[in-house]
């Protein structure tokens, strides 16, 4: 039978966030998606909701991919609206920063007036300024949830001096309830995880597939990392607070404790957002403070483990893909392998307590051997399970589950 209905379809995405640069592990997902669908020949209009304006070099990173992109400035944070959102409305804090917007709902009511395959959104905390004309057209989505958001609140709330904790309570209250109504309203729910899946299908009725975290193989194929150097890496978006966490329990706690076993280990931190004050908090020489680097491919090279002492988050870790895909050995927790089908000892090293990773990092960078076999249990883990071709593969299997598609394959057989 052929398929001629499935060969093209025509897609209506929204983000509420710039895909590029790829300075987080959420850009970079959406990043590589678009490029991945529109390379099967799909057509893509993406609608964005953003911080940063459009720069030249972000219009040409995506343009290639998408057929139209239209881009809409989102309120200042500290703006009187948002903030009188944030206190009064009955969504969330994260759906009040990124909704209540009049010019983001009237350009959406007129893109629903085209007829579209798919329309997908991201984040339930993006949803607040479509729902009305989604209703008013009895139009189909599909939802994208890339974390468990009433739960990974929490990591963020952590941060908020204490008397704030009774709006922390009632907004994560306000969340779980925000999850439960906006997953109930899509055709189809999206998780990045099997180990986040289940938990979302308690939330709804609404059927739930996975669309893993993937990373470009290809790219990476040729790093062969230096196992004898001595250098530990980090990347990661210091915007987000499980990325932030990670770095302060390993330079106040892990690293001490490794340096009195290793004293020759360095550590480069690489990421978008490094905090202005690190510097002087750890002056130690022995950080080497990096900041945002577009290719990582040098850095890996010149490092012998992917050191990612993550205690918070959710989803699956792009960070940890990707430098898998590069072959080089991991160290890490539970967390930093969440959502990934890995065996401790053989694709990566972990452990939760400190001073059992001081100790695996010490035993791991005197065994070169050790750490070139990790790493390419890795490198072909990743190649099989994750590459970007497989999620896409995966996306296009839950588009065609949609009504209007299953009839367009019918009549189309």
């Amino acid at each position: 039978p052929a398929t001629v209905g499935m060969d093209t379809m025509n897609i209506l995405w929204t983000l509420p966030y710039l895909p590029w640069p790829t300075t987080s592990g959420g850009k970079t997902r959406q990043y590589h998606l678009l490029r991945s669908l529109a390379a099967r020949g799909h057509r893509i209009t993406l609608l964005v909701q953003s911080k940063t304006v459009l720069d030249a070099d972000t219009r040409a990173a995506l343009e290639p991919f998408v057929e139209r992109l239209i881009v809409m400035p989102r309120r200042p944070l500290r703006s009187l609206k948002t903030l009188l959102a944030v206190a009064l409305a009955p969504y969330p804090m994260l759906a009040a920063i990124n909704g209540v917007s009049a010019p983001l709902e009237q350009q959406w009511s007129e893109l629903l007036q085209a007829p579209w395959d798919v329309i997908q959104i991201e984040h339930s905390y993006s949803f607040q300024p479509f729902e009305r004309a989604l209703s008013a057209t009895g139009r189909d989505f599909i939802l994208t949830e890339h974390n468990v958001e009433s739960a990974l609140g929490a990591a963020s709330y952590d941060r908020l001096p204490g008397w704030f904790k009774p709006f922390t309570s009632y907004d994560q209250w306000r969340y779980r309830r925000w999850e439960k109504r906006v997953f109930g309203l899509a055709k189809e729910l999206i998780a990045v995880t099997d180990q986040d899946a289940p938990t979302l299908r308690q939330l709804t009725h609404t059927p739930v597939s996975v669309v893993v975290n993937g990373v470009d193989s290809a790219h990476y194929a040729a790093v062969q990392p230096d196992v004898h150097s001595q250098r530990l890496l980090f990347v990661g978006n210091y915007e987000y607070h499980p990325n932030v966490d990670a770095m302060e329990w390993a330079l106040d706690t892990i690293l001490p404790a490794l340096w009195a076993l290793a004293p020759n280990v360095r550590f480069a931190i690489c990421g978008f957002g490094l905090p202005h004050d690190w510097r002087q908090r750890w002056p130690d020489p022995r950080i080497e403070w990096q900041g945002f680097v577009p290719d990582l491919r040098d850095l890996q090279r010149q490092a012998a483990v992917f050191f990612a002492p993550l205690r918070q988050g959710g989803g699956s870790k792009l960070k940890v893909l990707e430098a898998m895909a590069a072959g080089l050995p991991v160290v890490t927790t539970g967390q930093g392998t969440s959502g990934l089908k890995v065996i401790n000892g053989d694709h990566y090293l972990g452990s939760e307590n400190p001073q059992e990773l001081a100790q695996l990092l010490n035993v791991a960078l005197s065994d070169p051997a050790l750490l070139q076999r990790i790493g390419e249990a890795g490198r072909a883990y990743v190649r099989a399970e994750h590459d970007w071709s497989v999620a896409a593969a995966q996306l296009e299997q839950v588009y065609t589950r949609l009504p209007s598609l299953k009839e367009e394959v019918s009549v189309c057989a």
